[in-house]
């Protein structure tokens, strides 16, 4: 038993919302002894005197949960892509521009605000990764995760808009 027993006194009454920068501390926690793992595991879930091998265990679920969170998040951000267009598997209306011989890929710029893109770097880091896997090599360079800072969602759509097209004409509406 890795807690032996502890346990009983974990605090589910932390805000859901707390969560994602509690688990982005124990994940990036980088010192040799874990103490911000155990500081957390103590201070906010009651879980006193957690060995080292129970906190890297710990930060082991943190990085699959982080990777599993920044798939989903990036498979989604590829669905809307590929609903609109612009996922460059065929055509003009994909986000390819026709001309001569071949086609040339148009940029796409996904503009992204909150918290856990830009402030949780194993996330975006993993996010970025896994978009790269969705779209291929050929394809990812085309697609920019540009992050918006204002809290606001037109704010953030007219950003991807501006740098996605070369007129007003061209922007589409999610």
């Amino acid at each position: 038993m890795l807690l032996q027993g502890r346990l009983s006194v974990l605090h589910t009454d932390v805000p859901l919302g707390t969560w994602t920068p509690l688990m982005a501390g124990m994940h990036e926690d980088d010192s040799p002894d874990l103490r911000e793992v155990a500081r957390i595991l103590n201070e906010v879930l009651g879980i006193p005197d957690v060995p080292l091998k129970v906190r890297k265990l710990v930060v082991k679920v943190c990085d699959v949960v982080t990777r599993r969170a920044a798939r989903l998040a990036a498979a989604g951000t590829v669905g809307i892509l590929k609903k609109i267009g612009r996922d460059g598997s065929s055509g003009v209306t994909n986000g390819r521009i026709k001309g001569g011989s071949h086609s040339k890929m148009r940029r796409t710029v996904v503009a992204i605000e909150g918290g856990l893109y830009t402030s949780y770097s194993m996330f975006r880091e993993y996010m970025n990764e896994a978009m790269t896997e969705i779209l291929g090599e050929e394809i990812s360079p085309y697609v920019i995760l540009k992050i918006t800072k204002d809290g606001s969602g037109i704010r953030a759509a007219l950003l991807g808009a501006t740098y996605s097209s070369p007129s007003v004409d061209n922007v589409q509406s999610l």
